[in-house]
């Protein structure tokens, strides 16, 4: 799928900063978030998890809970079915656990009552008989013959025959002779590599109202990523048809890929069934920690060879994540990015995942990257060292460009990656002075970016404005992207466009709001869409004007005759034309349904600049800049706030944020008093630099940019402290106490 990109000049509204569509309602509080809604007559849901990291559920003993006035139902997974396919049934064995807990806070039975006090008084009236088992937590531990079973069985047809009982999944990527490629290196560097868990920290927790009536329909609304996504796992696992059940999403305050499964709302069904009355499950703070999915932790080798001049000859990587108790496969996205910045003869990267007694994992911006490029950016800035090169300018002799074959077997299109570096060494960040105790750190980043199924309508309007209807919850701006779009197809303002996100019985399917995928995706379908109401439009005109329809134009905002031969009529614009449509035909829509492919890859470069105090361990950011290409930037402040959002993020998880579970296998800071994410004072104004090198596989060349800022800043700050204390770090995150031992360690 190929398009003509338009050059920055042809656009009007595409690439303005227009008004935001939802921040009246945002900053006046009127816009509904999933704990805001409510329905007549709705029970207040909770739910009962375990305090232990593993253990067998011998007995559960509702009885006294169910006796309690005021209590309408209590469920737990003996209320389901057991799903055929695999992953739907992971998915419901970690809403509600069936014959074992997996992990602290693991979810075991629940109650809906008519308000919270008669909800809390019966879960402590339930009565769960339990027998602890051996746990791990520790990914390298979790991998040992000799670990503790999370779950039996479980490994797919990938994992090598003499592999630990806890590995489920292996993959292997790369080309050419390590051997030979390692032989013409003047130096090789190999570092073991560690990462903690950490959270999306989104601020709005899960919340949800299910409602579901005595004919068998249901209906939900829910906080989400996905609504279609939400429906097919929901009612796979309340054996209902799809078509049944409306999913609703709400307002969303913060995703970053938390919120692109579901925990709680097949649980309010299943109560809401058993209740007959709608059940509303809003989740606490500890619960959302302890009990929804972190991304991966991670145990990494890496081991790159260079030439004195710079040239990288080989690289191989082997990265171990664990993704809690299911299985997950986050470790072929860690694999195939690892390497991805650079042309390479020779590489090598493996890649295990195997469970541990933690939360299932879920997405978290660019799942399984920035672990893995952490890794791979810090030897190759350690080599610069050695060598004492330029790390930009081996960046630069390395750089992956349109025609290389990646490390991952793909090869590239048109990508900018060389310009955001070129970019990076041309700023005044790069070439500032430094302080005593101050260093700089430099990485590369990259993402995939996907497209996916996409339905989009669009509809003209009698009064000259138009409507989209799309299935995609905004978590980024993309309405107003959407929108910008829509008018610039159709030649008319921007305010007289208004995006709506429908729910699961509007429209055909819609894949989730993730990927960094929806301006592109949601964006070409719009195009498109308009482009099918433009052409009907064409049509009105040309049968007005009694000329063929081949003889009529569009261009701005007016169909027009394509020349002189077509007939001397004044060009009707779109209003006229939308005033008299119910005249000429009816009403004017376009719709498009698309699997969108050529999403185009993503790159980015980062530069940090730290203060460390050499007494504390304590490390200050004094200056941040993001380099990356976005395409096209439909909207230059969103997606400069793509770009801060990820760094800020990434800064947090580079410094501050872990999972930290005691010798019992339970999470020791599960809220925002003991996981710290960053907050203001903890950052700097982060500088931005938008790059735009057409993306061929749409029409206007945009790219998605959500994810790839995430990737850059673990090794941009480790790279960064480590040359500030004069001493390389291995582990993240890096902490006051861990970067204090390393300098003691070295005298």
């Amino acid at each position: 799928m190929n398009f003509q990109s338009s050059s920055k000049q042809d656009f009007k509204v595409v690439g303005t900063r227009v008004a935001r569509p939802d921040g009246v309602d945002k900053v006046t509080g009127r816009a509904l978030y999933g704990a805001d809604f409510n329905v007549p007559g709705c029970q207040v849901g909770l739910i009962l998890r375990s305090p232990h990291a593993h253990a067998r559920i011998d007995n559960i003993d509702t009885s006294e809970a169910l006796a309690l006035p005021g209590v309408k139902a209590v469920v737990t997974s003996a209320d389901w079915g057991v799903p055929e396919d695999e992953g739907l049934r992971d998915v419901q064995d970690n809403c509600l656990a069936r014959g074992k807990v997996l992990y602290d806070g693991h979810a075991v039975a629940a109650v809906a009552a008519k308000d919270m006090v008669t909800a809390r008084a019966a879960l402590k009236l339930i009565r769960v008989d339990y027998t602890p088992l051996p746990h791990v937590t520790d990914v390298d531990e979790a991998m040992k013959p000799d670990a503790p079973v999370v779950q039996e069985a479980r490994a797919d047809e990938s994992v090598p025959e003499g592999s630990g009982p806890n590995v489920t999944h292996y993959c292997e990527f790369g080309h050419g002779d390590l051997d030979a490629g390692f032989a013409k290196a003047d130096t090789v560097i190999e570092r073991s590599f560690t990462t903690a868990a950490t959270h999306q920290g989104y601020i709005e927790p899960h919340a949800c109202v299910a409602s579901y009536g005595n004919d068998g329909k249901a209906d939900l609304w829910c906080t989400t990523q996905g609504q279609y996504l939400v429906r097919d796992l929901c009612a796979g696992i309340m054996g209902m048809e799809g078509s049944q059940l409306r999913v609703t999403p709400s307002e969303i305050g913060g995703g970053f890929g938390g919120k692109t499964t579901v925990f709680i709302e097949p649980v309010a069904l299943a109560l809401s069934r058993k209740a007959g009355r709608p059940v509303k499950i809003v989740m606490s703070r500890v619960d959302v920690f302890r009990a929804t999915g972190p991304t991966v932790s991670s145990s990494m080798d890496v081991r790159i060879g260079m030439t004195k001049d710079g040239r990288i000859t080989a690289g191989e990587a082997k990265l171990r994540y664990q993704g809690g108790a299911f299985p997950c496969g986050t470790v072929d996205m860690g694999a195939q990015a690892a390497f991805a910045a650079y042309d390479m003869e020779a590489v090598r990267t493996r890649g295990w995942n195997a469970l541990t007694n933690r939360p299932k994992e879920a997405a978290y911006r660019a799942p399984g990257a920035p672990m893995a490029i952490y890794a791979v950016e810090s030897v190759v800035d350690e080599l610069c060292q050695q060598l004492e090169l330029d790390p930009l300018d081996v960046r630069l002799k390395n750089a992956a460009d349109a025609g290389t074959k990646a490390s991952y077997g793909v090869t590239f299109d048109q990508i900018g990656l060389r310009a955001t570096l070129e970019a990076a060494k041309e700023h005044a960040h790069y070439h500032a002075p430094l302080g005593e105790n101050q260093g700089r750190g430099l990485s590369c980043g990259f993402w995939f970016n996907f497209g996916g199924n996409t339905s989009v309508s669009l509809a003209i309007n009698a009064d000259g404005t138009a409507s989209v209807t799309e299935g995609n919850p905004d978590i980024g701006g993309s309405r107003a992207s959407i929108s910008m779009m829509a008018a610039e197809e159709l030649g008319i303002p921007y305010d007289k466009v208004r995006t709506f996100i429908t729910d699961t019985g509007s429209l055909g399917q819609n894949d989730v709001t993730d990927g960094s995928r929806v301006t592109f995706a949601v964006g070409l379908a719009t195009i498109k869409a308009a482009r099918a109401a433009i052409q009907v439009m064409c049509a009105r005109a040309a049968k007005i004007w009694g000329i063929d329809e081949d003889a009529v134009i569009w261009e701005d905002g007016a169909a027009k005759p394509s020349g002189p031969n077509a007939g001397d009529f004044e060009p009707m614009t779109l209003a006229e034309i939308a005033a008299i449509s119910s005249e000429t035909g009816g009403p004017i829509a376009g719709h498009h349904e698309v699997n969108a492919e050529g999403a185009g890859v993503s790159f980015g470069v980062h530069l940090a600049d730290v203060e460390v105090d050499p007494e504390t361990g304590a490390t200050t950011v004094l200056r941040y800049t993001v380099f990356q290409d976005a395409g096209k930037a439909v909207h230059p402040d969103y997606v400069e706030g793509q770009m801060q959002g990820g760094a800020a993020q990434g800064i947090g998880w580079a410094l501050n944020e872990e999972y930290i579970y005691d010798e019992d296998g339970r999470l020791q800071n599960a809220g925002f008093l003991d996981y710290r994410i960053p907050v203001a004072s903890d950052l700097p104004a982060i500088d931005t630099v938008i790059l735009e090198i057409p993306n061929p596989g749409h029409p206007y060349g945009v790219r998605g940019v959500g994810e790839t800022p995430i990737v850059p800043p673990l090794a941009a700050l480790s790279n960064a402290v480590s040359r500030a204390v004069g001493v390389r770090l291995h582990e993240l995150p890096m902490s006051p106490p861990k970067i204090l031992k390393a300098i003691m360690a070295q005298g």
